[in-house]
């Protein structure tokens, strides 16, 4: 990696929001560490960015839902010969059904991609960051943090755990010079359409791009925010749920999903 452009490490950087994150961070200067599964897929992406912008990048695939994966990536992280500047935690993924009828071991998996390894590789990445005093984490969580939603009752949770986990860091990070910012997007066209997570009869309005999310995250995170509610819409979604009783949101959620899917 180059010595005079911050490094940013993106997770789940194959496709969709993280793939978009490397994208746009290679733009504005980042040489990238592209973090994911698939080797293949991740040369490819690196090619692109080299060509597209003239940065160097990284590849290191790491399956996140494993300890194996989550130490080589964390201590890529803690690296003091290479520092990263930027942790995007995007990878993630989600299950739908009636938890009851859904295999355990995959909701397992899904705690163990979406909030272990998010607490774990922030744990990694802020160490550094706070004794070179600068640096930043963007953990993407998504608008279903903010109420229970049934048939993605994992999913929601451990976006809730992203949530409140990024807030409580980011306000420990006061004075440090280092920054932790949670980014909450809505229905976003990704690879989770494929994987099921593809509502019918959603208006074209409700839907976002990842390059728009993402512009508006970097927007966000360089102002210092806490929190990113991407696209009017999510914002006013979010705000009208926090003023709801629970089982009103709930009953909604469930209503939605049940219609959707």
């Amino acid at each position: 990696m180059s010595a005079a452009r911050p490094v940013a490490l993106v997770t789940g950087a194959s496709s969709g929001i993280g793939e978009a994150f490397a994208i746009a961070l290679a733009q504005r200067g980042h040489d990238v560490v592209v973090v994911a599964r698939r080797a293949d897929v991740l040369g490819d992406l690196a090619t692109r960015l080299r060509t597209d912008s003239g940065a160097e990048v990284e590849v290191l695939a790491a399956d996140l839902a494993t300890d194996a994966g989550v130490a080589a990536v964390a201590e890529r992280l803690g690296d003091p010969n290479r520092p990263v500047d930027l942790l995007v935690n995007n990878a993630g993924v989600g299950t739908m059904g009636r938890f009851w009828e859904l295999p355990v071991e995959k909701e397992a998996a899904e705690v163990a991609l979406n909030v272990v390894a998010v607490m774990r590789l922030t744990h990694a990445a802020l160490g550094p960051m706070v004794g070179r005093g600068r640096g930043g984490v963007i953990n993407v969580s998504s608008i279903s943090a903010y109420q229970p939603i049934p048939r993605h009752a994992t999913y929601g949770a451990t976006k809730a755990f992203v949530s409140s986990f990024t807030n409580a860091v980011h306000e420990e990070l006061r004075g440090t010079g280092v920054k932790a910012m949670v980014l909450a997007p809505g229905y976003t066209r990704t690879g989770f359409q494929a994987d099921g997570f593809d509502p019918k009869g959603l208006p074209e309005m409700v839907w976002q791009q990842p390059d728009e999310v993402v512009a508006g995250a970097l927007k966000a995170y360089d102002r210092g925010r806490a929190v990113c509610v991407t696209g009017a819409i999510n914002v006013a979604t979010v705000a009208a749920t926090s003023v709801l009783p629970a089982g009103i949101t709930r009953k909604v959620a469930g209503a939605l999903t049940r219609r959707a899917y």
